[in-house]
């Protein structure tokens, strides 16, 4: 007798949905369904459907039964692969991928396709015939749209996918209103184009061209953000492809000003020296016809692809964090890729990871590849290994649709999707825009150099407003008259943009993000030198001392944390030295109380990599996260604090943009080492370093990098100081190596305290956050100020060599200097080595009657640290310069040999004067 007969009572649509069910999370069925499942899958993969009995599973299944199994296996065929035989390749042909979704693939004929099953009852369709269900299937699956959402490993996801797809067959159902309002946008994007290319031929523009319904999908994701979520503010990251189109048609940007820019205009800001055209910014606040407002950011970018996106996401979370209390359905970021930039770019990864960390995650992104499906001259067969260019999205379980360009209604159901994702599951989304690119890489570009055949495709293909509007006349919902007067209308506006560009006598650059920076001035190098009032009452940094070094009513610390805190209270309040640590804390403490927000994140920032920090402590039972500084009842402000994941590009790029949108917090990031930094060079480069000259665009970060000869090796003694300096113009940012805690004090709470914000960099020091030299008295802290440069204490009439130095290595000429009883050198400490305070070093050398030699000492090779900078910048004096010789390396990786060479310097230093 069969085992199985019961299966023949059973209602199939049942035992179906509890297989789908069982496929999605074998765990959640009764086990001993899961049983019988896992035997059927075993065997009609290994044994097929008619062979032998493999784990209970007898041929004698019911044939009906078999058959119904087929058509979920079928079912579940196409959405795990249906997206890999779409029509969503405007003009090349696909690839092919096997096995295919025939239905002999899945133990069915075409003797089945008139069979009615059960199994259309999990796609929401009832009882249907096989070749209705394949239909149904198709639409889905293999349309315009194809989707990848089956790895999520959530039921509950993939359900709530499921549900949106079956409505409509995933096939759009837009009024005639939002047609018209789709083609209106069409228009905007192909006519915009059309004219830039027959008023400024051959002009670089980065044309959108194949890619035009980009511009209806940033429209409608914004309008159903604002009228369905309530969304108050976007912050939108892209490269330059489609910039200008999305400048002028979806933020605004007055047509005429980007004509001044075409035609080569000076800006009238003779501090600034702008950026290319399709590399600035703006912010808009945009009134919807239905009252609702929202406030619309288009971040500056660089040429270098894809870093905008952490520093779009960073802009985002200070957002969130500042102005909307928290809540992420406020805010939505936006990123749009290019597919060779997405696949290429180690930082689409990076962003990608840092999507869900509790110190950078900004409640999803929706992600937007405009695939052109070439870069630069580079065909997508060579550009990547993956099948496709948004395959990183896979990393984070983050669902894909990639979407047919030509498709304009598809690409905004995909987008009205995507965002519903986004909204209710608060994770990012990617949408793979597949199109084409019209012209070259530039528009001054041959493309058929490298790709004639698929170039003889383009130039017969039609663009996305053609192939819309005559869909739409073909349905009646608009007539050839309707098309040529929406083409003439916006025609006639560029004409008037155009012919009033011609009168203006310069460009300008306008300001984003303007409103948040209303109350900063631009300074220059003269304000930059201004001493500032850091002071702060000597009771209130004792009352922060005791906080931080208290333990909280109700907490048990491991017994090391509580003997950190005695330690910091001893300090304090018997020894009256304070090391590097108790300091920083101290200016964090004060700032907080003075209404200020800190945040600061790195690799291993909340112990500190030397252990100094010791930011947060955990409660030994809970494991509770506790940072005492936010515990202090007189804080007006909060202090955040994140171990990041192990990047420096996209963390660095992610609190720029955090203190690019929140002047009003200490923003900090710091390097594990000093040398990390190289990895995020980019960030320094093109944003940190430069991005107010071209961008009129203020930024406070601070950025922590570890630095100091110890004979750790190469890498880990350098945080390349020459590298820094040299990114140096005239007021740029500021550049500072501090040798005591109480200028470290007093550097942090300058930063906050000025009308103006400049990037600081802060080469920080690894032995002397224990060195018993190295410390402070709380009175330095109260009542002091940063000092620019530190003079010697010795009688200045004895001195004959008057040595400039700055950092760690001060300590070790000083202990030289003790050893031997020299009064004849003294040693001047440059704190801040960028700008130099020329009027205050030369007041030094004006101290000492008696120099003989004024030397440049550096524990760095010759062709490293400031020496070059000095000799550059301090024509004060002629200078000489004691340092390693000339190398490739920063260091050697022998203790001895560094030792050695270290020595050789020193001894250079104290040499006899006599001997030149």
């Amino acid at each position: 007798m069969d085992k199985f007969s019961f299966l023949n009572a059973a209602h199939t649509a049942f035992f179906a949905d509890l297989y789908e069910q069982y496929q999605q999370s074998p765990d959640s069925v009764e086990p001993s369904w899961r049983a019988f499942f896992q035997g059927y899958d075993f065997g009609s993969d290994n044994y097929g459907l008619e062979g032998e009995i493999v784990e209970g599973v007898s041929t004698q299944i019911p044939e009906h039964v078999q058959k119904e199994f087929q058509v979920v296996r079928l079912i579940d065929g196409y959405r795990m692969r249906g997206h890999l035989f779409t029509k969503t390749n405007p003009v090349r042909a696909r690839r092919t991928y096997q096995p295919t979704l025939e239905i002999e693939n899945f133990g069915l004929n075409a003797n089945d396709l008139d069979t009615v099953f059960n199994a259309g009852d999990i796609l929401g369709i009832g009882v249907k015939t096989l070749r209705e269900i394949i239909v149904h299937l198709e639409k889905i699956y293999c349309s315009s749209i194809g989707i990848e959402y089956m790895y999520l490993r959530n039921p509950e996801v993939i359900a709530w996918w499921q549900e949106q797809l079956n409505k409509n067959d995933n096939q759009p159902n837009f009024s005639a209103e939002t047609k018209k309002y789709i083609l209106s946008k069409l228009n905007q994007a192909v006519t915009f184009e059309n004219f830039l290319q027959t008023k400024y031929v051959g002009q670089k523009r980065f044309s959108l061209e194949g890619g035009e319904s980009l511009i209806p999908a940033i429209s409608n994701v914004l309008f159903y953000a604002v009228e369905k979520h309530g969304v108050k503010e976007c912050v939108l990251g892209m490269a330059h492809r489609g910039r200008l189109s999305t400048l002028v048609n979806i933020f605004r940007k007055p047509v005429n000003e980007l004509f001044s820019e075409f035609d080569g205009k000076d800006f009238e800001d003779a501090d600034i020296d702008g950026d290319v055209k399709y590399h600035l910014g703006l912010t808009l606040d945009k009134t919807y016809q239905n009252g609702k407002n929202i406030k619309m950011n288009l971040v500056p970018n660089p040429s270098h692809l894809e870093t905008v996106a952490p520093v779009a996401e960073g802009i985002t979370r200070a957002k969130i964090d500042s102005d909307y209390e928290g809540d992420d359905s406020k805010i939505l970021p936006i990123i749009v890729h290019g597919d060779a930039a997405i696949a290429g770019q180690g930082i689409a990864y990076e962003v990608a990871q840092m999507s869900q960390l509790s110190g950078y995650k900004t409640g999803g992104t929706v992600h937007i590849v405009v695939n052109n499906q070439i870069g630069f001259t580079t065909n997508y067969l060579d550009a990547r290994s993956s099948t496709y260019c948004t395959d990183v999205a896979k990393v984070t379980l983050s669902p894909v649709m990639h979407v047919n360009a030509d498709d304009a209604e598809a690409v905004v159901h995909a987008v009205e999707m995507a965002l519903e994702y986004r909204m209710r599951y608060k994770k990012d989304v990617y949408i793979d825009l597949l199109g084409y690119r019209k012209y070259g890489h530039n528009e001054g570009d041959e493309p058929r150099f490298t790709q004639p055949k698929l170039y003889k495709e383009i130039a017969k293909h039609a663009n996305p407003f053609k192939i819309y509007a005559d869909k739409l006349i073909a349905e009646n919902t608009i007539d050839q008259a309707y098309v040529d007067k929406i083409i003439a209308d916006f025609k006639d506006t560029l004409e008037s943009e155009y012919t009033k560009s011609k009168k203006a006598k310069s460009s300008k650059v306008r300001e984003f993000m303007q409103e948040r920076w209303k109350d900063f001035e631009r300074q220059g190098v003269e304000e930059m030198l201004q001493s500032e009032d850091t002071t702060y009452a000597k009771e209130k940094l004792e009352s922060i001392s005791k906080v931080v070094s208290t333990v909280p009513e109700g907490v048990k610390f491991l017994r090391k944390a509580e003997r950190i805190l005695a330690g910091r209270e001893k300090m304090v309040f018997e020894t009256d030295t304070l090391d590097w640590g108790m300091a920083e804390t101290l200016a964090y403490g004060s700032l907080l109380e003075e209404g200020f927000d800190v945040r600061i994140s790195g690799q291993d920032v909340e112990r500190g990599t030397f252990s100094h920090r010791h930011a947060i402590l955990r409660d030994e039972i809970s494991e509770e996260r506790i940072n005492l500084l936010n515990t202090n009842p007189e804080n007006k402000g909060e202090m955040y604090i994140y171990n990041s994941f192990l990047s420096e590009y996209g963390v660095l790029g992610f609190d720029y943009g955090y203190a690019m949108a929140n002047p009003n917090t200490l923003t900090i990031w710091e390097a594990q080492f000093g040398d990390f930094s190289n990895g995020a060079q980019i960030i320094f480069d093109q944003y940190l370093s430069a991005a107010e000259d071209k961008w009129k665009a203020q930024n406070g970060i601070v950025v922590l990098l570890p630095h100091g000869y110890e004979g750790q090796g190469s890498e880990h003694s350098s945080a390349r100081i020459e590298r820094y300096l040299q990114l140096c113009g005239d007021d740029n940012m500021i550049v500072a190596d501090c040798t005591t805690p109480a200028n470290m004090f007093h550097l942090l709470r300058r930063q906050m305290k000025r009308s103006y914000r400049k990037p600081l960099i802060v080469f920080t020091p690894k032995s002397l956050l224990r060195h018993p030299k190295a410390v402070s008295s709380i009175k330095e802290l109260a009542s002091g100020k940063f000092e620019e440069v530190i003079d010697d204490t010795i009688n200045p009439k004895n001195v004959k060599k008057l040595v400039f130095c700055t950092g760690k290595f001060y300590y070790d000429l000083l202990a030289e200097r003790e050893e031997l009883g020299r009064e004849d050198i003294a040693l001047v400490r440059i704190e801040q080595l960028f700008p130099l305070h020329l009027e205050k070093i030369q007041s030094v050398i004006d101290k000492y009657p008696n120099v003989e030699n004024y030397v440049w000492a550096q524990e760095e090779p010759k062709n490293m640290g400031a020496w070059s900078h000095m000799l550059q910048r301090m024509d004060l004096v002629k200078l000489e310069v004691a340092s390693r010789p000339y190398s490739s390396v920063p260091a050697p990786g022998s203790s001895t040999r560094d030792k050695r060479r270290q020595r050789r310097v020193i001894d250079t230093v104290f040499g006899n004067l006599d001997k030149k």
